[in-house]
């Protein structure tokens, strides 16, 4: 994350996700304050997410995201080297299944 922005500001953006809510009022959410492709990119990542943390291969990913190999590694380095919150936001989506 971009050490500049002041701590402030972050926070506050992140407060405000918390007071969503339901499904609808965070897709308005997040359909306001993102640019289009922004959103779908997001949305593209976490799927690649899922998908990793299922175990499926790059080719398998690419053909159901059309995510570039790049964009799958990058993600697959983040469930490897990030704070762990996607990866623990997957298992429970999982479980809830």
């Amino acid at each position: 994350m971009n050490k500049n922005i002041p701590k402030e500001r972050k926070i506050e953006m992140y407060q405000a996700i918390l007071q969503l809510k339901d499904i609808e009022e965070c897709c308005d959410f997040f359909e306001d304050i993102c640019a289009e492709a922004e959103l779908r990119s997001m949305e593209q990542r976490f799927e690649v997410a899922r998908m990793l943390k299922q175990e499926k291969v790059y080719v398998e990913i690419s053909q159901a995201t059309n995510a570039s190999s790049a964009t799958i590694s990058r993600v697959k380095r983040m469930l490897n080297s990030g704070t762990g919150c996607i990866g623990r936001v997957v298992d429970r989506m999982e479980e809830k299944e």
